[in-house]
């Protein structure tokens, strides 16, 4: 019986991986700017030891000026140094710590409920899971936070049989903090609801307990100066709900509006109570249908679209394993219930695209270990059935799993890449190969920032000299709203291309005698500059042009 166990969990984990693996360098369609900017930083720590910014070793990556958090750069590092600075060095590893996460679910379902086949369903689950495959086929942080949290929710559990894990789990619920910004606020919080729900146990080993603190205390001290500097609050500022400019305004409007006497439009409408309703509405918005069943996130980059986080055959799966949470009295119910309620609170202070599937990754393993106690909770009633039944049952079921993944697929590789390749920069590698094979014929290139960070996808595709890029002496960065833009390095230069080519001509003007070279879009160029080269997304819409003036 073992021995088929662990047959299963091998084929589960096999097929887990070739989900991930399979076509990864062309689906997503494109490296996006986030997965740019970590393989170049990648790149240069392997290359010179320093960020692209010339900071040795950094604990955090200032990069676009939002700081990106140092592990899922670092765990980059073998990928490129094996595979080079392109699409598979940069997307090996969420492939590998991904089928890793598959392989990690079956011991904590095995743990959680007791059960060999709710640990395989377990993992069969996230195995599948669109939320999770598309998580891990792209250099998200988010989806290495979330190994790291079922990795340490595992031995979180097993100490509940031998104390010395509890020890054991502070080091990736430590590492997680070092992960993805959102685990920064989930860990601690799960850490303290689940020393309050389980304190009598804890208690038992106040000594285990202490030491446990004590390391996972000492793991953060890195942090200490990232807490007491600027950098800490540059990525909230970007996202926070407090930090919306339209919300004063709306307030005031409302009170405006307020047929109601003083003080009570005052009452009514201020920060305090459109924070509170913000929150409410994000945070719930996570509990709906729609997000788990049929419409998923509205981010292009996050998700298929069309279709729910989970897969509509586990609803009835996902109840029934709520309710069996409660008729078992399952011993680790406060833990689960701690786990998924907590991990909405994160993304529920922020503002944009909720709501979210990248920032709530995290939870996705509940809700596959709940339809898994829930599939194993319904075989008691399966199994008293009469085998006609049971062979109708079972059949409906696999075609619904089997539909559920081939519509899946599908759409991921069939319309997705073609509808939403411009949302993952499509174009820019074309471009950049061709400046790669052209660059030595112009004095200058001009290259439009319009869609985002020409400079790090030049950068990366032309595999460019780290340190000569640190040292570049011409090298321009300016700030806007916490967010770098780099306008120059050696004979690169990223503005604004305007509509109908007003800025094209001022930039002609000022390079008098200079032979440029241009890339934008269509509309940044007058209609009378030959084109040398075009690219478009693949659904047939323009992506750049390629022009030049001698």
């Amino acid at each position: 019986m073992k021995r088929k166990v662990y047959i299963a969990l091998f084929l589960i984990v096999i097929a887990s991986f070739f989900l991930r693996f399979y076509k990864v360098t062309e689906n997503p369609p494109a490296l996006n700017w986030d997965e740019i900017s970590i393989g170049y930083n990648a790149y240069s720590i392997l290359k010179t030891g320093r960020d692209e910014w010339g900071k040795l070793f950094p604990i955090h990556f200032k990069a676009y000026g939002e700081y990106k958090l140092p592990v899922q750069v670092y765990a980059s590092i073998p990928g490129i140094y094996l595979f080079g600075l392109n699409e598979l060095g940069v997307r090996i590893t969420p492939v590998i710590y991904g089928t890793l996460t598959v392989l990690v679910m079956f011991f904590l379902g095995r743990a959680l409920f007791k059960s060999q086949l709710a640990g395989l369903i377990s993992a069969f689950l996230l195995g599948i899971s669109p939320w999770h495959i598309h998580l891990t086929r792209a250099s998200f942080e988010s989806s290495l936070a979330t190994f790291m949290a079922v990795l340490a929710i595992w031995l979180l559990i097993k100490g509940f049989k031998d104390q010395k894990w509890f020890v054991l789990s502070t080091v990736p619920f430590a590492v997680s903090m070092f992960t993805y910004n959102s685990a920064r606020i989930f860990t601690p919080i799960f850490l303290l609801s689940v020393f309050l729900i389980y304190r009598k146990k804890f208690l038992e080993s106040k000594k285990l307990v202490l030491i446990s603190f004590l390391v996972f205390m000492s793991l953060l001290i890195p942090l200490a100066p990232y807490l007491l500097s600027g950098e800490r609050s540059a990525r909230y500022k970007l996202v926070s709900i407090t930090d919306d400019p339209g919300l004063i305004p709306r307030i005031n409007e409302n009170r405006g509006n307020s047929r109601l006497p003083e003080p009570f439009p005052r009452l009514i409408h201020n920060k305090v109570t459109y924070v509170t309703f913000y929150f409410s509405r994000n945070y719930f918005s996570h509990f709906t249908p729609q997000f788990l069943f049929f419409s998923g996130v509205p981010h292009k980059q996050h998700h298929v679209q069309n279709m729910g986080e989970l897969y509509l055959f586990q609803a009835p799966f996902l109840f029934l394993g709520l309710y069996a949470l409660f008729r078992l009295r399952s011993r680790f119910k406060g833990l689960l219930f701690a786990w998924v309620l907590l991990a909405f609170i994160p993304v529920s202070v922020t503002n944009d695209s909720i709501p979210h599937g990248l920032r709530t990754l995290i939870a996705a393993p509940f809700y596959q270990l709940v339809s898994a106690l829930g599939l194993v909770f319904s075989l008691k009633w399966f199994g008293k059935l009469p085998i006609a039944s049971k062979v109708f049952l079972g059949g409906i079921l696999t075609l619904a799993v089997t539909m559920s993944i081939g519509y899946y697929l599908y759409n991921y590789y069939q319309k997705y890449p073609i509808a939403y390749s411009r949302d993952w920069q499509y174009g820019y590698k074309q471009v950049v190969d061709y400046i790669g094979k052209h660059q030595d014929e112009y004095d200058e290139i001009i290259f439009t920032r319009h869609y985002g960070e020409p400079h790090m996808f030049t950068l990366f595709y032309l595999n460019y000299d780290p340190t000569k890029y640190q040292n570049s002496p011409n090298l321009n960065r300016f700030e806007t709203h916490d967010w770098v833009w780099v306008l120059r390095f050696d004979k690169y230069y990223f503005p604004d291309l305007g509509d109908e080519g007003t800025q094209f001509a001022d930039i002609v003007k000022e390079n008098p005698g200079k032979k440029l070279l241009f890339i934008g879009r269509k509309g940044d160029f007058p209609k009378d500059i030959p084109r040398l080269f075009s690219t478009n997304f693949l659904n047939g819409e323009n992506a750049f042009d390629i022009a030049e003036v001698k």
